[in-house]
């Protein structure tokens, strides 16, 4: 069929044609995958949440598995219906000595609260972890510090419960028991302890750098945003929308290079403490305007206003409480509060699940509503 000089050349000169096929196929059988994805849907397919006008781009994307994965937490809230108190019943400030807080709830009522808060906060230890190894006559003795702070968290649980409902309770009832921040330990994960200064002078030129710590989300931006804005009440601040101003930034009323970098330190950590991203709360075209901002923006606003009084209200005085080991490594301060305390990752913590329905004793500082 071919002539006899084109037969002879192709002898003489063989070639591999299979890597080329083999080239082809692999690229042919990748655009065909990539095809039936496209027409079948993809595997790790993203829902959004939109949380300002459309076509700002402001919204929240998430994979729908994520969000049809739960909090494996939620396997860990106790489901226990109080004890309706009956006319004349006697109540545990009468039965026990010592009691400053939880005095006017039947015996039932008390004991049932006081073992869900065991297993919430100390389920290896036991009652022992506040009351230590004594009988039942040395359990009104305010010997272990642990029984000291839990009194504490206990009215600041029912003040947070009752004076900040604004925050805790923006989408629907849910509340926070001693699980929305324990989760069956101690000592809460995600607290924080002051270590600033962290900042170091650059060799070679004379620029002070911030070092990236777990503070500043491993970033290069200050490590004080949460003692600034979370325990000393400073303003938040970035920017003046004047191009020019009359006066010199971070002297004369105008947030200096600092405030803005400790702003932006901030921010971070509360977009990774929900899971969120910038325009959560923020107008993505106006950050600056109060105005234009979402409805989850006041929301997280009354969070900060929250954290400042646990941290300074209930927890820094906490601080000749505590033993030396459980105090901040660099400052010896006491274990402070912030957002991811509670959320853990999520913009609810525990995804939004009902913590306070079984326990109305945490709700309030006066008398529980048992809904009779």
């Amino acid at each position: 069929m071919f002539p006899k000089w084109f037969m002879k050349w192709n002898r003489e000169n063989p070639t591999n044609i299979y890597a080329p096929a083999i080239a082809v196929g692999v690229v042919g059988a990748a655009v065909f995958v990539a095809a039936s994805l496209v027409a079948i849907g993809q595997p790790y397919a993203t829902d959004s949440m939109q949380t300002g006008p459309r076509g700002t781009g402001m919204s929240v994307p998430e994979f729908e598995a994520d969000l049809a994965t739960p909090d494996p937490d939620i396997a860990l809230l106790i489901e226990d219906e109080p004890f309706l108190p009956e006319e004349g019943e006697e109540l545990a400030g009468d039965i026990y000595e010592n009691v400053q807080v939880l005095g006017d709830l039947t015996d039932a009522n008390f004991n049932r609260l006081m073992g869900a808060m065991t297993r919430w906060v100390a389920p290896e230890q036991g009652c022992a972890y506040c009351h230590g190894d004594g009988d039942l006559d040395t359990y009104g003795e305010d010997n272990l510090y642990t029984k000291v702070v839990a009194r504490r968290m206990i009215q600041m649980t029912q003040n947070i419960n009752e004076n900040w409902d604004g925050h805790v309770n923006a989408n629907k009832e849910v509340g926070v028991t001693c699980m929305t921040c324990h989760r069956g330990e101690n000592v809460p994960s995600d607290i924080w302890f002051k270590i600033t200064p962290v900042n170091e002078r650059v060799e070679g030129w004379a620029a002070v750098q911030n070092r990236a710590t777990s503070l500043s989300q491993y970033t290069s931006l200050p490590s004080d945003a949460l003692e600034a804005y979370l325990l000393d009440d400073q303003v938040i601040g970035v920017h003046d929308l004047e191009s020019r101003v009359a006066g010199i930034p971070g002297e004369d009323g105008y947030p200096g290079i600092q405030q803005a970098e400790r702003t932006y330190s901030l921010m971070n950590y509360v977009s990774n403490a929900l899971g969120v991203n910038c325009v959560f709360c923020h107008n993505s075209r106006a950050f600056y305007d109060g105005s234009q901002v979402t409805p989850q923006w006041a929301t997280e606003s009354l969070g900060i206003t929250m954290v400042q009084e646990m941290n300074n209200d209930y927890l820094v005085p906490l601080k000749d409480v505590y033993p030396a080991e459980r105090l901040g490594p660099v400052h010896q301060d006491a274990p402070k509060a912030a957002c991811k305390t509670c959320h853990k990752g999520h913009q609810q913590p525990l995804q939004g699940a009902n913590v306070i329905q079984y326990w109305p004793e945490l709700a309030t500082t006066g008398a529980p509503d048992y809904g009779q």
